[in-house]
C-alpha cells in the first residue's frame, strides 16, 4: 500500500508540470484568418445620467464576407453588459434622449434605400423609424430638451437612371475624393429640425454652402456649426464657426475671423463659451497640426489658442461637466494620452497615460471621464477614468487574445546620418532570446502626418507572427514631436525620411536585432511611397511589399486627389517639373532597383490611385526584377473586405518568406 501510495504521489508530481505544460502550449501565434475573429469598438456615449454607457460593436461575418455592427450597451459599473441590436442590418450613431430613457441610432433597415433614424426604448424591444428621408443624413443630435432632432443632410441628387449614363460633366477645382468618386453635381450639406413626435422637418440653412459639425447649445437656445463662405471654398482652408438661433429663419453670425481653418465646436455647459480648433497655418498644408482654441461668445471677446505652446497634436475636446476645464487627447512621441486645460488659466494637466494609445473620451462626472484606449497586447477597449484612476469596463478583447501568444512592444530612439533623432517602435516574437538576430520587416506608417504608438497594431503583431522583427519608424514627417519636426520634409520627399529609416536600419543591425542579410520593408499610402523610395536608395533589403504607393509624382498631378497639396506645396508642373521630377527618383532610376517587389492596390483608390503601384510594377517587370500586382476588386484606398484584409496577409508573409527565409 505505502508502494502505491507512493507510485501515485510520483505520478501526480510527473502529471503536474504537464498539465501546466498543456496550458502554457495551448498559446498559438496569431495568423490571418484571426481578422474574422478581432471585433471593433466604436462611438461610445454617455447616459444622461451617466449609470451606462452605449456603443458600437463590429464584428465580422466569415460566410457572408462582411462586418455588422450592433450596438450594445454596458453600466457604468462595469457588472452588466447588454446587447440592444441583433440584426443582419448595420446600426451606427447611437444616441440618448436627454431623459435617458431612448436610444436613437441609424440604420438602413428594411431595404432602405437611404439610411434612417431609427428610436429604441433602452429596456429593450422593437426599434421604432422615425425618418423617411430621400437623401443622404451626414449627421443629427437631440435638442436638450429632447422635442427635437437637429439633422445635417445633403441636398438630393439627380438619382434618374437612363438606359444610358448620362456624361459625366466636372468643373470643380477638387473633382475627385477617394469612396466619393467624381464629384459632379452640387450637393450642399444643410441644417433641418425635425419634430419627434409630428415628424415635421423645419429648414434652418439654404444656399450654396455646406454646414458641418452642428450642435445644439446645452441651453438649447443656439446652434454653432462649422461653413466656408468663401467664393470658392474648394481652394482654400478657411472654415469658420458660426452661430444661429435654434429655429428657422434665423441669421447665422460668424464667430471666428482666422483665415485658416476653424472646426470641431463643442459647447461649454453654460452655453456661454465655445472651444474648437483652429489650423496654425492659413493656407493648405499637408502637415497641419491644429491648436485647441477657446472663445466666448460675449461680444468682443478674443480666441485664446490653449495648446499653442504645447506644439503637440491635440483632439478629441470636451468640456468637464462643470465647464471649468477641457479634456484632449495628446499624440506625444509614441504615445496618446488624456490631459485637460483649465479654462480661466489655460493651464495644462494630465490625467491618464503611459505607454498606450487613448482614442476617444467623453464627460462622465466632476474629475471622471469615459475613454476608449488600446495598449500594445490588447485592442481597443472602454475604461472609466476616476481621479486619473483607470477602470476596465468592456472585455470583448478577451476572447480574440486568449489563445494568442502575441509579440512584445518596445521603443528605440536612433540616429540619422544628419544627426536626427528618431523615435522607433520594436515588435519581437516572443520567446526568442534577444541575443538571437531575426529576419526584420520595416512596417512604414502612412500619413506622413501620424505615428507609431504603443497601441494595438494587427499589422506588426501578423508580421511579426511569422517570426519577424517588426520596426514601425516615426521619421521626419511624422506627428507627435512638433510641428517643425513633421513639416521640415515639405516639398522635400523622399529625403530626410530615406535618412531616418535607413538610421533605424542601422540601429537594429549594430544591436544585433536584425540580421543584415534578412532585411524587408512595406507599408501602405505614405508608407507604400516610402517603400519605393527606400528601395530605390537602399539596396540591403532583400524583399519589399509597397501599397498604394506612387513612385513617379509628376504623374499624378489632377489623377489623385491631392490638388491643393500640390498647388500649395510644390506648385504647378509646368513652373516647377525639376522639384516633381527629382522627387520621382524610384521610377526614373528604376534600373537601380534590385529589390524583389510586390505592389498592391484598391483597384477603385482615388486616394492614391493605381496608376502610382501599375508604374512601379511595370518598370520592375520590364528590368526583370521579381515583381507582383495585386489589385482588390472595388476596393477604395483603405481595404474593408475582411477575405482582402485576410488576403493581404497571406501575401505579404509568402512574399517575405519567400525571400527573407
Amino acid at each position: 500500500m505505502r508502494r502505491n501510495m507512493i507510485v501515485c504521489l510520483l505520478s501526480l508530481a510527473i502529471a503536474v508540470p504537464q498539465i501546466i505544460f498543456a496550458q502554457t502550449a495551448a498559446k498559438r501565434k496569431l495568423r490571418p484568418s484571426d481578422v474574422y475573429r478581432l471585433q471593433t469598438i466604436g462611438d461610445p456615449q454617455v447616459a444622461p445620467e451617466g449609470n451606462w454607457v452605449a456603443y458600437t460593436l463590429t464584428s465580422i461575418d466569415s460566410a457572408a464576407n462582411k462586418r455588422n455592427t450592433d450596438i450594445w450597451m454596458i453600466s457604468w459599473d462595469g457588472k452588466q453588459s447588454v446587447q440592444l441590436t441583433n440584426s443582419a442590418d448595420a446600426e451606427s450613431q447611437p444616441k440618448w434622449s436627454p431623459d435617458g430613457k431612448y436610444l436613437s441610432f441609424v440604420s438602413s433597415r428594411q431595404g432602405a434605400t437611404n439610411s434612417q433614424i431609427w428610436l429604441m426604448n433602452r429596456l429593450g424591444g422593437e426599434g421604432k423609424q422615425l425618418t423617411t428621408l430621400k437623401t443622404d443624413l451626414v449627421d443629427y443630435s437631440w435638442s436638450p430638451d429632447g422635442k427635437k432632432l437637429l439633422l445635417t443632410i445633403k441636398t438630393p441628387a439627380d438619382t434618374t437612371k437612363p438606359k444610358t449614363p448620362k456624361p459625366l460633366v466636372i468643373n470643380r477645382y477638387r473633382f475627385k475624393r477617394d469612396v466619393e468618386g467624381y464629384i459632379t453635381q452640387r450637393q450642399p450639406v444643410h441644417l433641418y429640425l425635425l419634430d419627434v413626435d409630428t415628424k415635421k422637418i423645419d429648414t434652418l440653412t439654404t444656399g450654396e454652402f455646406d454646414e458641418s459639425g452642428a450642435v445644439f447649445s446645452p441651453d438649447g437656445k443656439q446652434i454653432a456649426f462649422v461653413s466656408n463662405h468663401t467664393e470658392d471654398p474648394d481652394r482654400n482652408i478657411n472654415s469658420d464657426i458660426f452661430v444661429m438661433d435654434a429655429q428657422p429663419k434665423a441669421q447665422a453670425k460668424k464667430i471666428t475671423s482666422w483665415k485658416g481653418a476653424d472646426n470641431g465646436p463643442v459647447w461649454s455647459p453654460d452655453s456661454k463659451q465655445i472651444a474648437y480648433f483652429s489650423s496654425g497655418s492659413e493656407n493648405y498644408t499637408a502637415y497641419e497640426q491644429s491648436n485647441l482654441t477657446l472663445i466666448d461668445l460675449a461680444a468682443g471677446a478674443e480666441p485664446k489658442l490653449l495648446s499653442k505652446s504645447l506644439d503637440r497634436p491635440v483632439s478629441n475636446s470636451k468640456f468637464s461637466k462643470d465647464g471649468s476645464s477641457i479634456a484632449v487627447l495628446v499624440s506625444d512621441d509614441r504615445e496618446r494620452y488624456l490631459a485637460q486645460y483649465n479654462t480661466k488659466t489655460g493651464a495644462l494637466t494630465k490625467i491618464a497615460g503611459g505607454k498606450r494609445s487613448f482614442s476617444a473620451v467623453l464627460p462622465h462626472s466632476t474629475n471622471n471621464w469615459l475613454v476608449m484606449m488600446s495598449e500594445p497586447q490588447l485592442p481597443a477597449e472602454l475604461y472609466a477614468v476616476e481621479n486619473g484612476n483607470l477602470r476596465r469596463l468592456t472585455k470583448h478583447q478577451d476572447d480574440f487574445v486568449a489563445p494568442l501568444d502575441l509579440a512584445t512592444v518596445e521603443g528605440f530612439t536612433s540616429k540619422s546620418k544628419d544627426g536626427n533623432l528618431v523615435s522607433n517602435v520594436l515588435l519581437r516574437p516572443s520567446n526568442i532570446p534577444a541575443t538571437q538576430k531575426l529576419p526584420t520587416i520595416f512596417y512604414i506608417h502612412g500619413g506622413p502626418t501620424a505615428q507609431d504608438e504603443y497601441g494595438f497594431d494587427l499589422s506588426r503583431q501578423m508580421l511579426a507572427a511569422g517570426g519577424y522583427a517588426v520596426v514601425g519608424v516615426n521619421y521626419r514627417g511624422s506627428s507627435g514631436r512638433g510641428w517643425e519636426y513633421s513639416k521640415t520634409i515639405s516639398a522635400d520627399w523622399g529625403n530626410k525620411e530615406v535618412k531616418d529609416i535607413a538610421g533605424a536600419v542601422d540601429y537594429t543591425i549594430e544591436k544585433g536585432i536584425a540580421d543584415p542579410d534578412k532585411l524587408g520593408i512595406c507599408g501602405w499610402s505614405y508608407g507604400g511611397i516610402m517603400t519605393d523610395y527606400m528601395i530605390a536608395s537602399d539596396t540591403r533589403f532583400k524583399a519589399a511589399s509597397s501599397g498604394a504607393g506612387v513612385a513617379m509624382v509628376s504623374s499624378l498631378y489632377g489623377v489623385d486627389q491631392y490638388i491643393m497639396q500640390y498647388d500649395n506645396e510644390l506648385g504647378a508642373p509646368w513652373k516647377n517639373i525639376d522639384k516633381y521630377l527629382s522627387m520621382s527618383y524610384p521610377f526614373l532610376k528604376a534600373d537601380k532597383i534590385k529589390t524583389p517587389t510586390q505592389f498592391m492596390v484598391g483597384e477603385n483608390d482615388f486616394n492614391v490611385p493605381s496608376p502610382g503601384s501599375e508604374q512601379m510594377y511595370q518598370a520592375l517587370r520590364s528590368l526583370g526584377i521579381p515583381t507582383e500586382l495585386i489589385i482588390y476588386p472595388g476596393q477604395f484606398h483603405g481595404l474593408t473586405v475582411p477575405s482582402y484584409l485576410k488576403d493581404r496577409f497571406e501575401r505579404y508573409l509568402g512574399w517575405f518568406d519567400k525571400y527573407l527565409k
